[in-house]
């Protein structure tokens, strides 16, 4: 293509490609690349755009990557404007993770990318870590770890930050935060973030907070539970007011019935010392087991909370909504990682290619929710037969009214 023909949106990669500026592609083009140019026969991203497109069309380790770009060479090299149909060996696909790739370039580039991708839709962001246990080397205690805050509505990991051996999630959650707009988000997580210090960082900066709290807080734990507690008054006296609202919710599935109750009140608000507090809450989760048309297991368990929300802008059953979709990163994030990519069974043990491999899982996933998929192992089943549409979502951007 001529360069007057292109549109404004559009460039010309060193290689000869057309994409759209802002696309993947582009972002590529400016990933360093520490190579001297005398025996280098791979651009770079030639490498990375092979490793994405066999990661679309279900291949995992660097070997399978290695053998399905072989497989498809002389298609790769029509779309990428190779004079040659050569393909690079699984060696040099591990070394791209283990050597070339700058970490924490890549990471920058993975946060840029995701957060203009999803163009500031979703409310919930949900933050959990994750251990790479693909990571961990035989004899040695521990894997790498990572902090990822996920936009649950647009599936994609918006920030994500490794943990230092000598670290926690606590230590790291502020400096992950720090990385993402927070204004009008609401971040969930679980009881290990229920700290004063994260909750201020997010109210001071616009956004809300929805924490679980356990014994990790006792002050807390006990004063919301004793809220709760069933009224038991005395002979001659009332029970005492109370402003508590509730709602109930029942799923089916899988031969299970679970009932979750929540109440909230707003009763603690000026006795509580916790940064923008707007209410507590009390949910209540029943379990049926059924088998032919009968139960036969019942269990229960109930969980306290806070929320920055008030009551004017989160109903209980809002803030049952909000609890529940925090654990969509387990789903929608880790278990795919994990069952659909084999991340943990994929050995990354040098340097931080564990890392790069998990931000390239991140990026991945959020190519397939672009392209309309829920399910994640037919999108890659899809585009294994379909590979121009695997490579049209590297060079183009997601273009929203």
């Amino acid at each position: 293509m001529d360069s007057s023909t292109l549109k404004p949106w559009q460039e010309i990669s060193e290689g000869g490609v057309v994409h759209d500026r802002g696309s993947l592609y582009a972002r590529f083009e400016k990933v360093g690349d520490p190579r001297h140019a005398h025996g280098k026969r791979y651009r770079l991203t030639t490498l990375l755009v092979i490793i994405f497109l066999a990661k679309l069309c279900g291949k995992d380790r660097p070997g399978e990557i290695a053998d399905w770009a072989k497989n498809h060479a002389e298609e790769l090299a029509g779309l990428l404007k190779l004079r040659r149909s050569w393909m690079p060996h699984h060696n040099t696909i591990r070394r791209v993770f283990q050597d070339i790739v700058e970490e924490a370039e890549f990471d920058r580039l993975a946060q840029e990318y995701s957060q203009q991708e999803q163009m500031g839709e979703g409310d919930v962001l949900s933050m959990d870590g994750k251990a790479l246990r693909g990571t961990r080397i035989a004899g040695q205690e521990g894997s790498d770890y990572v902090l990822s805050i996920y936009n649950v509505a647009e599936q994609q990991v918006v920030a994500q930050a490794a943990i230092d051996s000598k670290e926690n999630e606590i230590v790291a959650a502020p400096r992950v935060l720090e990385q993402v707009g927070l204004a009008g988000k609401i971040v969930t997580g679980d009881a290990l973030h229920t700290q004063r210090a994260i909750s201020e960082q997010i109210v001071e900066r616009g956004g809300h907070y929805l924490w679980p709290v356990k014994e990790n807080q006792p002050r807390l734990y006990e004063d919301i539970q004793r809220l709760f507690a069933p009224d038991k008054p005395k002979p001659g006296f009332g029970k005492i007011t109370t402003d508590f609202l509730s709602t109930s919710k029942v799923n089916w599935g899988h031969g299970r019935l679970e009932k979750r109750t929540i109440q909230t009140s707003a009763m603690l608000n000026d006795y509580l010392d916790w940064p923008g507090i707007g209410q507590v809450y009390r949910l209540e989760r029943k379990f049926d087991w059924v088998r032919q048309g009968k139960v036969y297991k019942t269990s229960s368990e109930i969980e306290y909370g806070i929320t920055s929300l008030g009551r004017d802008q989160a109903s209980p059953a809002r803030v049952l909504r909000i609890r529940r979709q925090h654990w969509r990163i387990e789903t929608g994030l880790h278990y795919r990682r994990d069952v659909t990519f084999h991340e943990d069974a994929t050995r990354m043990t040098i340097a931080a290619a564990g890392r790069i491999l998990a931000t390239v899982h991140n990026l991945v996933l959020g190519l397939i929710k672009r392209a309309g998929y829920i399910n994640a192992a037919q999108a890659r089943r899809y585009f294994e037969g379909h590979i121009p549409e695997a490579f049209a979502l590297l060079i183009t951007v997601n273009l929203r009214s």
